[in-house]
């Protein structure tokens, strides 16, 4: 058994006792699992301590020691991730959540922050409604007027590609729509390019709830 999945099993019996949530019981071990760190964290990583130590042969403490050490660290994103690839043998992926981790510990990314400073949010749910019908619906601008009541909307992808994506609100949303082998349908929306930290939550919430609309008919 890996260190990760040691680690899940802890929150889960964590939740089995006190009832918590999944994120709840989390917050909880990872706050006593830093009482030992070196370093105050400002952000949590999305990926644990355990998890990265494990694929990379550091954990966050170390990464982020590293990182500081390195003089190019102040050009950026892409530049630290290189830098992780190519002097220190972390393949791609793992360059990538190691600088995206390393930039919420120290402050320079918030949650759901991209390198470019906006901020994306996602949400995803299986639904009963047919695959093809909500994807023609979601390119049917007459369709979107009962799809996003209130909301103004415009087709940002060519109608021949898998995904959707429309211009709503302040960014623009990509809807991914994959019938299930039961009938069901997973959605899957990434609303990109928000503005703030604070839109997240705000449109976390309304794609929630659109989803739940979907999900009742």
């Amino acid at each position: 058994m890996t260190r990760h999945e040691s680690f899940k099993r802890r929150v889960r019996a964590r939740m089995e006792k006190t009832g918590e949530r999944y994120g709840a019981a989390r917050r909880v071990l990872l706050e006593q699992a830093g009482h030992g760190r070196r370093r105050r964290w400002v952000a949590e990583p999305e990926m644990s301590d355990e998890a990265v130590r494990e694929a990379t042969g550091r954990g966050w403490d170390d990464w982020c020691d590293v990182i500081d050490a390195w003089p190019g660290h102040a050009n950026g994103h892409t530049a630290v991730a290189a830098h992780v690839r190519e002097h220190h043998g972390v393949p791609g992926w793992w360059a990538q959540t190691v600088t995206v981790g390393w930039e919420r510990i120290t402050g320079r990314r918030l949650p759901y922050q991209r390198p470019d400073g906006t901020f994306t949010a996602g949400k995803s749910r299986t639904v009963r409604v047919d695959a093809a019908d909500l994807r023609a619906m979601l390119l049917d601008e007459a369709d979107r007027t009962d799809l996003f009541p209130g909301q103004q909307t415009a087709l940002r992808s060519r109608a021949t590609t898998k995904d959707v994506r429309l211009a709503i609100g302040p960014g623009t949303a990509l809807f991914t729509v994959d019938a299930q082998a039961d009938g069901r349908t997973k959605v899957t929306v990434s609303h990109e390019r928000l503005p703030g930290y604070h839109d997240v939550q705000e449109w976390k919430l309304y794609w929630d709830k659109w989803l739940e609309a979907l999900a009742e008919g």
